[in-house]
């Protein structure tokens, strides 16, 4: 299975975690894994590309993706909300077509990243 958790805090989103496979199909075949890495990637890349903003990535390998995004201002912020959301909600329509494949949840942030 697939488990993602995105951080919430006050000002929003504020990163991601996506480790495992979905075990839907074998490697190179399934689509679960590969739509959920996709959005991850997507995401990561565009908010560089897109909004000027560098994620941290701190995990990127086979099965897992972690970032969490930096300081940014109030303007950077809501550009990165778009695209969290846009993850957000991509990632909570695989879960829901796919229950026993890719399980989301939201956890609030406690404290500040370095």
């Amino acid at each position: 299975m697939i488990t993602v958790s995105l951080e919430q805090g006050n000002e929003g989103l504020t990163g991601c975690r996506i480790q495992g496979h979905s075990g839907l199909a074998e490697t190179g075949r399934d689509i679960v894994c590969a739509a959920v890495s996709i959005l991850g990637c997507t995401c990561v890349n565009a908010l560089e590309s897109v909004c000027g903003i560098i994620p941290v990535v701190t995990e990127n390998r086979d099965g897992m993706l972690s970032f969490h995004l930096p300081e940014m201002t109030p303007d950077e912020n809501d550009r990165a909300q778009i695209l969290m959301g846009a993850l957000k909600q991509g990632l909570s329509d695989l879960s829901q077509a796919y229950p026993k494949n890719v399980k989301l949840s939201i956890k609030e942030r406690r404290e500040k990243h370095d």
